[in-house]
């Protein structure tokens, strides 16, 4: 008896308690989250990747995610200054500088140039006349006044100060590295400026030398031109408000309404029955009971044919055509 026992409980280990059935694994243990030096290092990472492939929309979308994190991480603030500048966000930029120097005791000192440069690309040539003459007058490093002196030249060709702009070239193009891209620039915007002098000082004389007397003097004698109007969409739309309000306006045909291809005047309309079908058409119907009136059949297609009985015969005359 005492083996007996012993084999089925050795059958009992052997055999599991429920056929069918695997074993599960124990479920993972949830990751614990990141601390903000850790993320903050990945984002910059992702950060340095995106600006050197120029994505730098994606790159300000970092630089956001960077900032929730840490509001007045300055390396972040000033990534953001300089990728709003390369998308042309002049205005986002201006903003930024100015809540840069809230905190700051010195506001003279932090982002005058990027203020100045914004300023100009959004048309505010005064002030930004004044924050570059401030520049010139703290005589900061050499790169940041060489810009300074960019910014000048640019400004003063805008402003139409062409023999200023042309000696500040001329002074930038002494010091530039040959070969280089700056100095590409700087030829690019010094024939510029020359070309508007030469204009100014001969070409505008010679030109008048070269026409009659009578045209001289009618130019001489004309008053100035007036000044453009600053806000000429406004003048536009108040035109059709000064019509009178009872006379009747000419309506005019939508271009959508024209089929393509045909031009009012020159081409024949389409035909109007195009989309329905041709046994649907006032023109097959027409036909179709002009057929009728000639003979028989009444089909609409094939061909109906009545042979000739056979001579004797009395079977039915079969018609053959199309069902």
């Amino acid at each position: 008896m005492a083996p007996k026992a012993a084999s089925s409980s050795s059958h009992s280990k052997t055999t599991p308690a429920f056929p069918g059935k695997t074993h599960k694994k124990p479920a993972a243990k949830p990751k614990s989250p990141l601390s903000d030096a850790d993320r903050l290092k990945r984002l910059f990472t992702s950060l340095c990747a995106q600006i050197d492939g120029a994505h730098f929309a994606n790159a300000l979308k970092t630089c956001d995610k960077i900032l929730r994190i840490d509001s007045r991480d300055p390396d972040a603030l000033q990534t953001k200054l300089f990728l709003l500048l390369q998308t042309d966000q002049y205005a986002p930029a201006l903003a930024l500088v100015d809540s840069l120097r809230e905190g700051q005791t010195d506001k003279g000192n932090a982002f005058d140039y990027e203020k100045a440069y914004s300023l100009y690309r959004l048309h505010r040539e005064d002030e930004a006349t004044e924050i570059v003459g401030a520049l010139k007058r703290q005589r900061k490093a050499e790169d940041e006044s060489r810009s300074a002196l960019h910014l000048e030249a640019q400004l003063a060709y805008r402003q139409g100060d062409y023999q200023t702009a042309f000696d500040l070239y001329n002074s930038l193009l002494d010091t530039a590295e040959p070969h280089s891209d700056e100095q590409a620039d700087i030829l690019t915007n010094l024939t510029a400026a020359q070309s508007h002098l030469d204009f100014l000082t001969s070409g505008y004389l010679s030109a008048l030398s070269a026409l009659s007397s009578a045209v001289a003097e009618s130019l001489e004698s004309a008053p100035p031109p007036a000044a453009p109007s600053t806000l000429p969409y406004t003048a536009r739309e108040a035109e059709p408000q000064t019509k009178d309000a009872g006379e009747p306006q000419p309506k005019k045909l939508r271009a959508r309404r024209i089929p393509k291809g045909v031009v009012l005047g020159v081409t024949p309309m389409p035909d109007p029955e195009r989309w329905l079908k041709k046994s649907e058409r006032s023109s097959a119907q027409y036909g179709h009971g002009k057929r009728r009136r000639g003979g028989g059949g009444g089909a609409t297609q094939g061909i109906v044919e009545t042979p000739v009985a056979p001579p004797g015969g009395g079977g039915k005359s079969k018609k053959k055509g199309k069902k």
